[in-house]
C-alpha cells in the first residue's frame, strides 16, 4: 500500500512563502500553522529566494568585465579547437 503524496498549487506555495518572507516569521512556525512539513516549506522559500536574486540583480562592473573576458576567452578556445581538428585531419590524410 503506497503513501499518497499531497500536491500544492503554485498560489498556495506563494502564499506560504509570503508568510515567511514578508512577515518575517520562522519557517517552522509557518509550516506548523499551515500543516506542511518544515523541509518542504524550506525548499519553497529557498527556490523563491533564488529566483528573486537572479532576476532582480543587475551585473556589477567587475562581473560584467569578467563576463566579457570569459566570452573572449571562450571564442579563442573555440578557434583553437577548430584549428586542432583541421591539423589532425591533415595529419590523418597525410599518413594514408
Amino acid at each position: 500500500m503506497g503513501s499518497t503524496r499531497r500536491r500544492f498549487t503554485e498560489e498556495y506555495k506563494a502564499q506560504a512563502v509570503a508568510f515567511v518572507l514578508d512577515d518575517n516569521r520562522p519557517i517552522a512556525e509557518v509550516a506548523r500553522n499551515i500543516g506542511v512539513h518544515e523541509m518542504t516549506l524550506r525548499k519553497w522559500v529557498k527556490k523563491a529566494r533564488e529566483s528573486d536574486d537572479s532576476a532582480s540583480k543587475p551585473l556589477t562592473d567587475s562581473e560584467r568585465a569578467e563576463l566579457e573576458r570569459l566570452r573572449a576567452e571562450n571564442t579563442e578556445l573555440k578557434m583553437q579547437v577548430e584549428f586542432a581538428k583541421k591539423v589532425a585531419t591533415w595529419f590523418a590524410k597525410d599518413k594514408q
